[in-house]
């Protein structure tokens, strides 16, 4: 094994463009020894993890969501027939002009569905009788159902690089047909890459792992960030890197305007915490404290702007001067503000609430205290929301609960002690016609937040983006590597 390897993340939405990768970061102007001392690991193509799962923003049931609502009917059976319907469509796609590597996708794609539908079938049978609990065995369903999404995209990856004349080698974490039990990740990951060549070969590793700590069971849709990171640090990467399809830029440019963002060269590990909190998805938090603790660079980039740095994220880069360096956000929030003058004294009560949330899979963006009220700023489905206020009303009848729909727009920096930010927040807000309805300045001045209305959202994140960034006359790019 070489040891000045990189090890590559790809997203699902990039995946989906594939062709454009083999031109670009996966072969392009590469030659020779210059395809390898690399390490690819690949997310689902878009899509499909919604369709396997349930739909990560909208919450609308996909194959696990049908068959844990109603495991003794066929609902999740017609899912299962849409997803692999799905799934053939981008085989036809990726192989357009090689029928001979599309039938054998599609027979490798066929025989993972149909064990994945005997499967199910008989969890249903054993689950008929009282004496098995179907609770218990929806996590290793939610994980054998996912795990395909990601198996689907590396073994086409595979077969399209060697195609290409490329030493590729599909690695499969998911622990397919693997009749001895589940190890730890990092002895996993051990085993498996002890056994390649990296100067030789073209490693194509599923984004999802089967291992003894159920990386669902913590990370949920987070997991092949958890797989990237582990990889990087036990196979000792020269540096860690994510590619995308946009650069990660000082606002969305779907909101600002192409021409009116800025590359960010540079920033810190806190700040990409701060991001994910914000639903970014720069990387999560306990995938980048492996990189952090093991002293691994990551990189974020364009994957179809190959030649472009990107950006460098680092354990101790702090902005020379303060500034702002991104305007981000989260829309279509939901606040439950929980009042209760007896009650909220009480840290066992945020607890419980706390968890009841995690239960309901809603992620607590931010949270807000009076002497006698907390609001939890929490994001996920209508559904869970409703149902989360239900039962805090039910568990808590004394207290008054109330739903606010909220959006949040942060100011994010490495160093946000800029003089008079508050003020000028506040300002640029009022001269747009935006009403704050709750803000936010932390001690550690990495992030200022505002709640705004939902239809206030894209207003907000350009005013601030006016006001805090680009009247400091920025060229190019912010913290230039």
């Amino acid at each position: 094994m070489v040891s000045q390897h990189t090890v590559e993340k790809i997203g699902g939405t990039s995946m989906s463009r594939f062709d454009e990768l083999l031109n670009t970061i996966l072969v392009g102007e590469r030659k020779g020894e210059d395809l390898y001392g690399r390490i690819f690991v690949v997310s689902a193509y878009s899509g499909i993890t919604n369709a396997l799962l349930e739909h990560k923003k909208t919450g609308e049931a996909g194959v696990y969501g049908a068959f844990a609502n109603g495991a003794r009917s066929d609902a999740w059976i017609n899912k299962l027939e849409d997803c692999k319907a799905l799934m053939l469509e981008e085989n036809l796609k990726i192989f357009v002009d090689n029928e001979s590597l599309r039938v054998s996708a599609d027979a490798f794609l066929i025989q993972r569905i149909s064990s994945v539908r005997s499967a199910l079938i008989s969890l249903q049978e054993l689950t008929s009788f009282g004496h098995f609990s179907l609770q218990e065995h929806l996590p290793k369903v939610r994980e054998m159902l996912a795990s395909i999404g990601e198996a689907h995209s590396a073994f086409n990856s595979t077969l399209r690089l060697k195609e290409q004349g490329v030493n590729a080698q599909f690695v499969d974490l998911t622990g397919w047909n693997d009749s001895d039990s589940a190890v730890n990740l990092d002895d996993l990951l051990t085993h498996i890459f002890s056994s390649i060549n990296l100067e030789t070969t073209l490693p194509i590793v599923t984004g999802y792992a089967h291992c003894k700590e159920g990386l669902m069971t913590t990370f949920d849709r987070g997991y092949s960030e958890m797989t990237f990171s582990r990889i990087a640090c036990v196979t000792s990467a020269k540096e860690a890197i994510i590619h995308k399809e946009f650069h990660l830029s000082s606002a969305d440019p779907r909101i600002v305007g192409i021409e009116r963002v800025y590359a960010i060269g540079k920033t810190n590990y806190d700040v990409a915490d701060q991001l994910s909190n914000l639903g970014m998805e720069a990387i999560h938090p306990k995938a980048a404290a492996g990189l952090r603790k093991s002293g691994i660079n990551l990189r974020i980039k364009n994957a179809f702007e190959p030649q472009h740095p990107g950006t460098l994220i680092t354990l101790d880069y702090r902005s020379p001067t303060p500034c702002v360096e991104m305007v981000a956000g989260r829309e279509n929030l939901a606040g439950i503000e929980v009042f209760d003058q007896e009650m909220l004294g009480s840290s066992h009560h945020d607890l419980d609430i706390n968890k009841l949330l995690h239960e309901l899979r809603l992620t607590v963006v931010s949270r807000d205290s009076t002497a006698n009220s907390t609001t939890y700023f929490v994001d996920g489905s209508r559904k869970m929301v409703s149902r989360a206020v239900r039962l805090i009303s039910e568990r808590y009848p004394d207290a008054e609960v109330t739903l606010h729909n909220l959006s949040i727009v942060s100011a994010v920096g490495s160093d946000l002690k800029v003089a008079g930010i508050l003020a000028q927040t506040v300002q640029a807000l009022a001269t747009s016609g935006i009403n704050i309805q709750a803000i936010h300045q932390s001690v550690r001045q990495v992030e200022m937040q505002c709640f705004v209305r939902p239809a206030d959202y894209e207003k907000a994140i350009r005013a601030l983006h006016e006001s805090l960034i680009e009247s400091q006359g920025y060229v190019g790019t912010i913290a230039a590597a």
